[in-house]
This record gives C-alpha cells, sequence and structure tokens, in this order.
C-alpha cells in the first residue's frame, strides 16, 4: 500500500510502535517522506548548506532508528515533536563542531561579497530562535498536509475555485468567468474549503501532541 507524503501523520501510536522494527521498510520509508522536508528546512534556516541540511536529515533519521526501540510514546510526559527536534537540534550542533574541527575552512559557495560566508550565519542551535523556525516550519508542514487532504476529498472544480481565488490571488468575477460559473460559487467554494483547512488543521494538531 502506498503511503503519501503529505500525509502528517506519524506520531499516530500504532506508526510509532511499527518502527520499532526495523525491518519494516514500508513505514520506515513513509516516516522519511513525511519528515524529512522539515528537518531539511530547519537546518537551512539554521544556515547549513544543502549539502550539510542533507546529511543532517540523514543523520536525524539515523539517530532516529537508534533511539525508537526504547521510545515510549507518553504524550502526558512529552510531545514526539518536541522529541524530533531534540534530536535534529543535536545533529545541527554535530555538524557545527565539523566545522569548527576544520582548521582550514574555505568560505562555502553562498559566501557574500564581503566575504561572510554561511558559517558566519549559524543560528545557535541552543537557543530560542531553532524552537521558533521549528514551530513555523511544523506549521507549514502542518497547513500544507490540511490542505492536501481536503484537496483530495472535495471536487476538483471546486479547489479550483479556490485556489485561483485565495492563492493565485484572482479576482472573484475572473475566476468565476474563466470556469463558467458565479460569482457567488466562488465566494462559496473559499468558504467552505476554508472552514474544511482550518477543521483539518485542529485535527491533525489533536493527533501530533
Amino acid at each position: 500500500m502506498a503511503h503519501n507524503s503529505d500525509e502528517l501523520i506519524p506520531t499516530r501510536a500504532t506508526l510509532l510502535q511499527r518502527l520499532k522494527n526495523w525491518q519494516d521498510d514500508s513505514s520506515w520509508q513513509e516516516f522519511f517522506d513525511t519528515y524529512w522536508k522539515l528537518i531539511y528546512g530547519v537546518a537551512r534556516q539554521a544556515g547549513m548548506t544543502d549539502a550539510e541540511a542533507q546529511d543532517i536529515v540523514e543523520d536525524t533519521m539515523a539517530a532516529v532508528a537508534r533511539h525508537m526501540p526504547k521510545f515510549k510514546y507518553d504524550p502526558a510526559i512529552g510531545s514526539f515533536k518536541t522529541w524530533l527536534l531534540n534530536i535534529t537540534r543535536w545533529r545541527i550542533i554535530d555538524q557545527v563542531r565539523k566545522r569548527a574541527a576544520s582548521a582550514n575552512h574555505e568560505p562555502f559557495p553562498d559566501a557574500t561579497d564581503t566575504g561572510t560566508g554561511t558559517v558566519g550565519k549559524i543560528a545557535d542551535p541552543s537557543s530560542q530562535k531553532l524552537d521558533d523556525v521549528w514551530e513555523k516550519e511544523w506549521n507549514q508542514a502542518l497547513l500544507a498536509a490540511a490542505v492536501a487532504k481536503v484537496k483530495r476529498r472535495v471536487e476538483p472544480q471546486n479547489y479550483q475555485l479556490f485556489d485561483f481565488y485565495v492563492n493565485k490571488d484572482w479576482a472573484p468575477d475572473k475566476v468565476a468567468a474563466m470556469f463558467g460559473v458565479t460569482v457567488d460559487q466562488v465566494y462559496m467554494a473559499k468558504h467552505r474549503l476554508t472552514e474544511m483547512i482550518k477543521d483539518e488543521v485542529k485535527r491533525l494538531e489533536k493527533e501530533m501532541t
């Protein structure tokens, strides 16, 4: 059975339980497909290069695999969200240490004309800033998952009305003319899908404690 990478659901206790089996390739693939973009995005915003961010994704996944056999999902003790953040944080710290250990460090390709390379842009992994970045990336992933779920549940034209009006910022009369519907139908599609997305975000938030 194929897994959809836009479904942000791995804090579900059943999946976490399956991850305890290292040979359960489909569950590990689901986990990777769901979380790699989140980890990569946080690493990049923390000042990592593309290559470093990819290494952090790989190292984080490996660390999760090592810890998973003893991991117990108990929201009363701590959230999975925070647990994964802490693992990612330590992988970023490891990457910063690797830079510091390089005696002949060369500027990275994205260095500015002033000579300040990426190394000068690293966010302190122990700071509140990284927590804020994680929260932002997590919420964006949550919203994207909610939108993807709603998109699959509604008629394609209704989603297109919503997409062109809300995301592409077309005027409602232009959207109506393009799809051969009334302006009221455009407004109705926007209202209905907006409420569905809000409800889906709330549901996902409860799942991902």
